[in-house]
């Protein structure tokens, strides 16, 4: 069991010790919607989603089922999967709240190239024209079709020199800007996203992640002989599983492959969020790292170890929910990083997965793609995830009243729910009703925005009270002044009578 612990003090670190024993036994009688309070245990909650449907080839009207389909990508009512066993590509159109029907099998295309049919692709995107990116990940290549599957460019094996020639090109997940720019990660590639210019033109590596390494290693590989150092494993970045783009373009990429310890150690992240330049600008002011379940220890699915984020997806309200691969969970989180909900496990029910490969969303529902039971899960948002989510939007319209009103119908359907605490007071916070915010925020232990809360509210007491306070100021100098001159004045008085006698 690996637990970050960040809080540091005796009051922490007795609660921690008392509750060890009964945290595995927590984790391991997790309800299926969770999150996690200030001191890391874990907090049952009601369900933000609940399973809507569950979709399979007879539900779409496939004849050939589908096989180990590996990617979704979702452009307003239209939902494009990677059937990748089957070399094709479905794209289907949601005609009801809960029916799809398939409006065109893509197998193949036109155009002068050699080959015109696809080998295993994992992954499409739909620019705002409406043309095809393909990773056609058998054939080495990124396909741009237009809409009618004409051929129009592909882009291929970047070009340069810290790159093994002879090594094989394999673009795996990709995701493309307004102006055409092609990002994608590809297996064998730690160098970051390859990044391609909208004439095909390969233009250099985006968003590598930190190397990461131990001393221990670090030292005995400057001690080591050059033979012995061949033999050792290189320090090397780690590769992305997937990547997305936000509407405002910043890409979101995941990585289940880094390292237990770096992870532990918070040098290294689980889910970044990359700018232009590929700066990591995630924002992570919850309690606890972006890394999926704190706890890392069997439970009664018998997967070990960190959670493996093997996709992610950002709703419109910048909530993004990474899937984790290990356990067959959805962890979503706001934009400060802290943890909205977690749900999911491994199995056979509906709302439980085999081996969970992709997700997507259309408005708040949420599409998970498994490759393994072949099917599609589909979760909608529940009267409790609508308050949440209420809450969180307006909040970012600047309806701050709606929002705090719609937090506190959020904690009175769980009053263990942090996140509720913490939205009232941000709400407080920008009414100016900093007295009551500094409340809200002591309860959930949240330092940071109990001191902007404070130093706002001893302003405004500033504010309110200058003229009492000009006063007292006044009286404290002029008080003991005006005592000393009438002393001076009595004494005058005194020494002048004794000269007149």
């Amino acid at each position: 069991m690996k637990k970050r612990i960040t809080k540091i003090g005796a009051l922490a670190l007795g609660v921690v010790i008392m509750a060890a024993s009964g945290l595995t036994a927590a984790a391991a009688e997790r309800s299926y919607t969770y999150n996690y309070d200030y001191w890391g245990d874990v907090q049952d909650s009601p369900d933000a989603y609940a399973v809507s449907n569950v979709y399979t080839s007879v539900d779409f009207g496939l004849e050939l089922g589908l096989k180990s389909p590996e990617g979704m990508f979702v452009k307003g009512d239209l939902l494009y999967i990677c059937d990748t066993g089957n070399n094709r590509i479905l794209e289907l159109e949601r005609v009801s709240r809960e029916k799809f029907e398939i409006r065109r099998i893509i197998d193949s295309f036109q155009g002068n190239v050699a080959v015109k049919t696809f080998s295993g692709p994992t992954d499409i995107s739909v620019s705002e024209e409406g043309d095809f990116y393909i990773a056609d990940k058998g054939n080495a290549r990124i396909l741009r079709l237009d809409n009618d599957l004409n051929y129009i460019m592909e882009f291929g094996k970047p070009i340069d020199s810290t790159l093994d020639p002879e090594a094989a090109y394999q673009p795996d997940k990709i995701a493309i800007d307004t102006a055409g720019r092609v990002y994608c990660s590809a297996s064998g590639i730690n160098k970051g996203l390859i990044k391609y210019e909208n004439d095909g033109v390969f233009s250099g590596f985006v968003g590598a992640m930190p190397v990461s390494y131990n001393w221990t290693d670090y030292i005995w590989k400057k001690l080591a002989t050059q033979e012995q150092r061949a033999q050792m494993e290189s320090f090397v970045p780690t590769e992305y599983d997937n990547l997305y783009m936000d509407r405002e373009g910043f890409i979101y990429v995941v990585s289940g492959r880094v390292d237990e310890d770096a992870l532990d150690a918070g040098t290294v992240s689980a889910a970044r969020k990359l700018n232009l330049m590929g700066n990591d600008i995630l924002v992570q002011n919850g309690e606890y790292p972006v890394y999926g379940d704190l706890y890392w220890g069997g439970d009664d699915s018998g997967y070990t170890g960190p959670s493996y984020y093997k996709d992610v997806t950002v709703l419109e309200n910048d909530i993004y929910v990474c899937l984790d691969r290990n356990r067959g969970r959805l962890f979503g989180y706001d934009d400060q990083g802290r943890m909205v909900f977690a749900f999911g496990s491994n199995g056979n029910m509906n709302g439980y997965f085999r081996q969970p490969s992709a997700i997507e969303h259309m408005g708040h529902d949420l599409l998970v793609l498994d490759s393994l039971d072949c099917s599609m899960t589909m979760f909608s948002v529940t009267e409790f995830g609508s308050l949440i989510y209420e809450a969180i939007e307006l909040f970012d319209d600047g309806d701050y009243d709606g929002s705090e009103r719609a937090w506190r119908q959020v904690m009175m359907l769980n009053g263990n729910y942090d996140l509720a605490y913490i939205g009232i007071g941000r709400s407080l916070l920008r009414q100016d009703r900093y007295r009551e915010a500094m409340d809200y925020f002591e309860l959930k232990y949240d330092e940071d925005n109990y001191s902007k809360a404070y130093k706002q509210y001893r302003k405004q007491w500033v504010e309110d009270n200058i003229v009492v306070i000009v006063i007292v100021v006044l009286a404290l100098f002029l008080i003991p002044m005006g005592i000393g001159k009438v002393k001076k004045i009595k004494h005058e008085i005194d020494i002048a009578d004794i000269f007149r006698t």
